[in-house]
């Protein structure tokens, strides 16, 4: 589906009356680790949603999550430094040249902040008179409403509604449906910001491809993925695993066990074993790197196996890598460089130390010159930086690649087969359907 007919079907921030107007913005800065920005490519990619914003006479209130905060089996929230938006908040003050509020409330022990009082008032009347450039709220998911229920939950949507006059969700790897990307649209004139319109549209390349179409997927868990996996095994032409779901499938598929791989996955993993006997989409890459440890890439304890050796009832170590060597078998080689779309959701070794396998992979993508070439998550994304900065840099703006934000949304669009049907993406398409 093309962006004209995406404008048709929900609301878009080019449509919305924001001169004068208190915006308050839902992006997915979520790139903080242990009070550190990883790579700011996320928050780069929401600037140009910002600057229309203020451009047209705007007044910004910003928010994301950061990590999780909340115990899902304790439920306690945990606020912590590792967490807060602040590493967010000064990258933007240093890259806008702008100042930028936090204000702050009480965080109630274990429950995180109850609710948004009028303190943030005097802020918001600064806001609205220039005398700040934007409003950054703490992070999302510290306060309690956020992911629960009830009474915490409907106040807190109140609450965020009552702060601003229109509601712009610019955050496409937060699909799951909380307060700040769901409920608010019940309460204010609610839009799609120009990221979610840009991964939105190259989604529909995904679910949509010019074939040949290869995906390469892998993960640290079979059994998080089968749904996902399954849909994209569908729709794909061949299809490239890596990590424990790889391990999990030659499991399955040889009657051989792996350190690291459970039963009950092995299990899961026969049906698909059976299914690709009849379709023969699977490209097996025949060379992986077995180590005695996780504990590093230890001269004399890791070494390459090759996949036509294994027989049955075979038990073998930590398998972390793939061979590089792989990539240049016939079939693989040749269903990667005759490909029109490849989608990539795959880290193929195990991190820091196997990275010989993703280097070997996006290397042979890149020789593939006329594919249309989709990256999603952020650790596929970090990795391709880290592994290949020269060629990242210089493909960066190319019209042959695009690097979604959110690992997680593509594949749950997948799964559902439709960005439509993202529950955020549902709620503004409700939002325009009741203005």
């Amino acid at each position: 589906m093309q962006q004209h007919a995406f404008k048709q079907m929900v609301p878009v921030i080019q449509d919305a009356d924001l001169s004068g107007k208190v915006v308050l913005v839902r992006f997915d800065h979520n790139v903080v680790k242990k009070g550190v920005i990883r790579d700011p490519y996320r928050i780069d990619k929401t600037l140009g949603t910002l600057y229309n914003i203020v451009e047209r006479g705007g007044r910004p209130i910003l928010m994301t999550h950061i990590g999780r905060p909340k115990n899902k089996k304790t439920g306690k929230i945990e606020c912590t430094p590792e967490n807060s938006v602040g590493p967010v908040v000064e990258y933007l003050r240093n890259k806008l040249h702008t100042n930028l509020y936090v204000p702050e409330f009480t965080i109630d022990g274990d429950n995180g902040i109850v609710g948004i009082n009028e303190s943030v008032n005097a802020a918001v009347d600064d806001l609205r008179n220039r005398k700040i450039g934007g409003i950054y709220l703490p992070n999302t998911r510290w306060f309690r409403g956020e992911e629960g229920e009830g009474f915490f939950r409907d106040s807190f949507a109140v609450q965020l509604a009552g702060l601003a006059d229109v509601y712009i969700n610019d955050a496409f790897g937060s699909w799951q449906p909380h307060v700040s990307t769901y409920d608010i649209t019940k309460y204010i004139p609610s839009y799609a910001g120009f990221l979610i319109q840009q991964e939105i549209e190259n989604l529909n390349n995904v679910i949509n491809p010019v074939r040949p179409f290869v995906a390469v997927i892998a993960g640290a868990k079979y059994d998080t993925k089968i749904g996902p996996l399954y849909a994209i095994y569908n729709k794909a032409d061949n299809l490239i695993l890596g990590g424990v779901i790889y391990n999990t499938y030659l499991c399955a598929r040889y009657g051989i066990s792996i350190k690291g791989v459970s039963d009950s996955d092995i299990d899961a993993a026969r049906e698909l074993v059976v299914m690709d006997r009849e379709k023969k989409k699977i490209l097996e890459l025949p060379c992986v790197v077995e180590s005695d440890t996780l504990n590093g890439r230890i001269e004399g304890k890791y070494r390459t196996i090759c996949v036509k050796d294994f027989k049955k009832g075979d038990k073998y170590n930590y398998v972390l890598d793939i061979d590089p060597r792989s990539f240049e078998d016939n079939r693989v080689s040749e269903a990667i460089l005759n490909a029109k779309t490849i989608f990539v959701n795959a880290v193929m070794g195990f991190t820091p130390h196997f990275t010989d396998g993703s280097k070997a992979l996006d290397e042979t993508i890149d020789r593939n010159v006329s594919a249309l070439k989709m990256y999603g998550g952020g650790d596929t994304l970090q990795e391709f930086k880290n592994l290949c900065p020269g060629l990242y840099l210089s493909v960066l703006d190319s019209a042959k690649y695009y690097f979604f934000t959110g690992g997680g949304t593509v594949l749950t669009a997948i799964e559902k087969g439709s960005p439509y049907d993202l529950q955020p993406v549902q709620a503004l398409m409700e939002n325009k359907e009741r203005r």
